[in-house]
């Protein structure tokens, strides 16, 4: 394989980082990633289980020295989040990450890195690897879907599991063990929109250039959020002038702190969508003061397009979304 990652140390590590990249492993799609880890194991002769949910535990024996230690159990789990920028062409299911090296900072190409927990199963696997490392008797443990639930973890058989101490690989700062979470509620709300052709001009809002981020580990550095700030302005928007609109995107996972949105609207003529261009231009204005330290790249363009023919919402359902 041609690393990108060269220079860096532990070398084995970014290597088996690398690695796992390359191989599309979004929730629910972890065949790949699954059978690769045993393939691993099976290449050194160590001992692998794989379940139904591709679930895989390594076992290694303990090094010289160590025998009488009590085993212990290393855990991460090996999907990740998929999402990306809407300008950026990548299929997750068939597609690698694209790393990028750039002044001793890896990111990826548009797309989530996947450290969470990438960074989990290459460290494994470079203890597994490394045979010069003490360590006492190992079984380590790759759970799947975590993302969407701790499904892999659920599931998995615990009788495999001999190891009465843990180390939980998929926390946030070295030194902080995590001893709870506050979990997470997924609601499907569904509404009926009624739409009618109407005629005018079209003014169309676009966010782009927010940091984003994982939705628990960074809610609390005072991003924006793609969505709430577009329903802020067109909430501003419905209150000066009734537009009806035509359309409002953006996000895709919801564990990820929205980057991106992009809505439509539809006035009656040029000046009415210039009255409102202005009024939104405002609130851009006020939503970059107040994100000037913690979201420096937000942006927010906004365009009017006249003589256009649109299906939009009626007033009723867009005031019930």
């Amino acid at each position: 394989m041609d690393y990108k990652i060269t220079g860096y140390e532990p070398a084995q590590l970014f290597h088996f980082f690398e690695e796992i990249s390359a191989i599309p492993r979004g929730s629910g799609n972890e065949k790949g990633i699954s059978d690769f880890l045993v393939a691993f194991a099976k290449e050194r002769g160590l001992d692998v289980y794989q379940d139904e949910v591709y679930n895989v535990i390594i076992r290694k024996p303990a090094s010289a020295g160590a025998e009488n230690a009590p085993t212990v159990m290393l855990q991460g789990h090996i999907d990740m989040v998929c999402d990306k920028l809407g300008s950026v062409e990548h299929d997750f299911t068939t597609d690698g990450i694209d790393l990028v090296v750039k002044d001793g900072v890896l990111t990826a190409n548009g797309t989530t890195l996947g450290a969470d927990n990438g960074i989990a199963a290459a460290l494994m696997l470079t203890v597994l690897n490394d045979d010069s490392i003490a360590h006492p008797a190992l079984e380590c443990v790759f759970t799947t879907d975590e993302e969407t639930g701790l499904v892999g973890a659920e599931t998995l058989d615990k009788s495999q599991i001999s190891a009465r101490t843990m180390i939980n690989l998929d926390s946030e700062e070295e030194g902080v063990a995590t001893v709870s979470c506050a979990g997470g509620v997924v609601v499907t709300y569904t509404c009926p929109i009624v739409r009618e052709h109407k005629t005018g001009s079209t003014l169309t809002l676009e966010i782009s250039g927010l940091l984003g981020g994982h939705s628990g580990a960074d809610i609390h550095l005072e991003r924006g959020n793609g969505n709430l700030i577009m329903a802020r302005i067109i909430d501003r928007l419905m209150v000066a002038g009734e537009p009806a609109i035509v359309s409002f995107n953006g996000g895709t996972k919801d564990n990820a702190i929205n980057r991106e949105c992009k809505a439509e609207l539809v006035y009656t003529d040029h000046a009415a969508a210039e009255a409102a261009a202005q009024i939104a231009k405002g609130i851009i204005a006020d939503v970059t003061a107040e994100l000037e330290v913690f979201d420096p790249g937000f942006t927010c363009t906004v365009e009017i397009a006249d003589d256009a023919e649109v299906e939009a919402m009626d007033q009723k359902s867009a005031l019930a979304l």
